[in-house]
């Protein structure tokens, strides 16, 4: 290597040693990291190949030589009778056949067994106990020393304070880690929410930031947990048993928690097995892990293979792909989903997440962007969990570019350019072209066909999207346009089929109209909603050019609906389509209410299978002569209509006293003037 060359190498070194040191810092002292695992890793990883190349510039000082960071000078520091160390990372199969044949070689065995267990995503920690009991909590800290945080440690109602049982040794330093449930993490941060508080970014920072308070009693207002994997200090040293699983069992006994996904592994192959099982139920365990920790099982090999500077020799973490990764975002763009919803989507540049290469990630929604302040040019880091979609995490402020602006929503749809309306009370921003738009296309045709709305038996799914693949329909008017022809050439469509779902497409011009408008599709309108505003307005022309101060006099119409129907009505795109249905012989019935004294204003619930009238049926008559159809039993309740097969809520009406009767009854009192 040329003179030039080594200098430029050193300045690298003493760059990567000084960037490290930044990283250290924030993530163990501030808990605040600054960049996702992987990013440091790889950062690591060259420091080490430089030491590697050059071991005369290493200084005691040197990253690879400790843990950690420095204690905060608020707590008390405390010197760990047994070094704390860190362990050595493998991140493919061939890193971990390597570490066997150490293991192997350095015992001269043929043959080693393993204790295989989780890498938690947590904070690690070592409680010390005297004659039983706990007497002080640290944290690892640089490896040597760390954070006396015993008062916050005795929060953690997962961590017992003496131990069980009679076989106590005098002195017992547990090692372990402190985390947090998912399930307890998200109602946190729900919580942080509500009160207007910041949320915490992931587990691991929730877990440390709490650990790390002050005052103990915000501590025990987290949920914190914990699970013992290790050993420290031990007095006698005779206590201990022959292997590490069974020093987890004697853990057990003394009352200390300890994760049950563990397993002792006899060769390589069960290692990378257990690799294997574990990872596949990774996304359904309840806790955050980042890969799996393999111990040799003896204690006696493991005092045999010792340690070197930093790690053991007898340990190994196997991690799992990353979920986070760092990228920059080149552009935001936003998709129009099946329902109208409008998601912003970063455009990244190409980046590994999970084992797969991610390109776009999810925004969420208009205030999600706001809140991180996403912008084109940001360098992002970017999470991907099994399947779930790929999410921008964060921003990493320190390297955004100045030239950046702030996200702005469009205000036209991208797919038909119809007006994108946000209501007051949703987060999410719609595309108002319903009817009309490419986007929402296949779900708009669904809709309308369904019984409840125009009811054109039939059309189902999968003859909607051939129609829609092959561009025979775009809208509900194009239905009424389709010929005998296109329907039959349709992939598992023959004559037969083809004739009932032309007469089914035909019948469905003489409804209703408030079937008519429950099939448009608009937002908030419902089955009962629509036969409101079918009985108010009587036209459906007099409904296209309502105000919303005239569809607030509508029978359970509020600010929220009235809004909705407005924006749909007034975008062109709906009232074209509208207009061409109406020209296609829509024939809109206004059904009269036929009043019945015996029922109006009564309250029925149906269940079970009634003789003669559908479910439907006898909710449409019993709602045209004036009653109400309640879906549950309540005492508000004034009869209940049973049928075969009759479930719970016969069994509610003779808890509560509510007459229950069967169809006949139920037509004798609509016969009844």
């Amino acid at each position: 290597m040329s003179q030039k060359d080594s200098a430029s190498l050193a300045e690298r070194y003493a760059s990567l040693q000084a960037e490290l040191a930044r990283l250290e810092h924030a993530y163990y002292v501030l808990d605040a990291p600054l960049l996702p695992d992987i990013e440091y890793d790889r950062l690591y990883r060259e420091l080490l190949d430089i030491e590697a190349a050059h071991p005369d510039w290493i200084t005691p000082d040197s990253l690879s030589q400790r843990v950690g960071g420095a204690a905060l000078s608020e707590f008390v520091s405390v010197k760990h009778a047994v070094p704390m160390l860190s362990l050595n990372n493998a991140f493919d199969d061939a890193e971990v056949i390597h570490f066997d044949r150490r293991c192997r070689e350095g015992l001269q065995a043929s043959q080693v067994e393993y204790a295989g267990e989780l890498k938690f995503d947590g904070l690690a920690i070592s409680l010390r106990y005297e004659n039983g009991v706990l007497v002080q909590a640290a944290t690892r800290g640089d490896g040597a020393s760390g954070e006396d945080v015993t008062a916050n440690i005795k929060t953690i109602r997962a961590i017992p304070l003496r131990l069980q049982g009679n076989a106590i040794p005098v002195v017992l330093e547990v090692r372990g880690e402190v985390f947090m449930y998912l399930a307890d993490f998200a109602k946190m941060n729900q919580q942080a929410v509500k009160q207007g508080e910041k949320e915490f970014a992931n587990p691991r920072n929730a877990a440390a930031g709490s650990l790390r308070q002050l005052d103990s009693k915000v501590t025990a207002k987290r949920p914190l947990s914990f699970f013992a994997y290790g050993v420290g200090a031990c007095e006698p040293r005779e206590w201990l048993p022959k292997t590490h699983s069974q020093l987890l069992d004697q853990y057990m006994d003394l009352g200390l928690p300890v994760c049950s996904e563990r397993k002792v592994l006899h060769s390589v192959e069960d290692m990378l097995q257990f690799y294997r099982d574990i990872g596949a139920k990774r996304e359904g365990l309840p806790y955050d892990i980042d890969g799996i920790v393999y111990k040799v099982n003896s204690f006696e090999d493991q005092a045999k293979l010792g340690f070197v500077s930093r790690a053991p020799r007898f340990a190994l973490a196997h991690k799992y792909p990353a979920q986070e990764a760092l990228t920059t975002v080149l552009g935001i763009d936003v998709q129009v989903g099946r329902t109208g919803a409008i998601t912003p989507v970063a455009r990244l540049a190409p980046v590994e997440v999970g084992g797969v290469t991610v390109t776009n990630a999810t925004l969420h929604n208009e205030d999600e962007v706001r809140r991180k302040d996403v912008r084109i040019g940001d360098t992002v880091v970017v999470r991907r969990a099994g399947d779930v979609i790929p999410e921008v995490v964060s921003v990493v402020l320190d390297r955004r570019p100045s030239s950046t602006a702030a996200f702005q929503m469009p205000t036209r749809c991208p797919v038909c350019d119809s007006h994108i309306e946000r209501l007051a009370d949703e987060a999410i921003a719609r595309c108002s072209g319903g009817l009309f738009c490419g986007a929402q296309r296949k779900q708009a045709l669904i809709h309308f066909a369904h019984r409840r709305a125009m009811d054109i038996e039939g059309l189902g799914e999968k003859i909607v999207d051939q129609l829609v693949d092959n561009n025979l329909v775009r809208t509900p008017a194009d239905l009424y346009r389709l010929g005998f022809t296109a329907i039959a050439n349709l992939e598992r469509m023959g004559e037969k089929s083809a004739d009932n779902l032309i007469q089914a497409i035909n019948q469905s011009r003489n409804t209703t109209l408030a079937r008519f408008i429950f099939a448009l599709g608009i937002r908030h309108v419902g089955e009962t909603t629509a036969k409101d505003l079918a009985n108010h307005f009587r036209d459906i022309h007099a409904l296209m050019d309502a105000s919303t101060e005239m569809l607030l006099t509508v029978h359970d119409v509020g600010p929220v609906v009235a809004d909705s129907i407005t924006s749909f009505m007034q975008e062109p795109h709906n009232r074209e389509v509208i207009e061409q249905l109406v020209a296609s012989g829509m024939q809109l019935a206004v059904e009269e209410k036929k009043v019945s004294a015996a029922v109006a204003g009564k309250t029925f619930v149906l269940t079970g299978t009634l003789p003669t009238l559908s479910r439907d049926e006898a909710k449409e008559r019993l709602e045209r002569a004036g009653a109400k159809v309640a879906g549950s039993v309540s005492k508000k309740t004034d009869y209940v209509v049973a049928g075969d097969d009759a479930g719970s809520k016969l069994t509610k009406a003779a808890e509560l006293g509510v007459q229950v009767i069967d169809e006949a009854a139920l037509l004798d009192l609509l016969a009844q003037e």
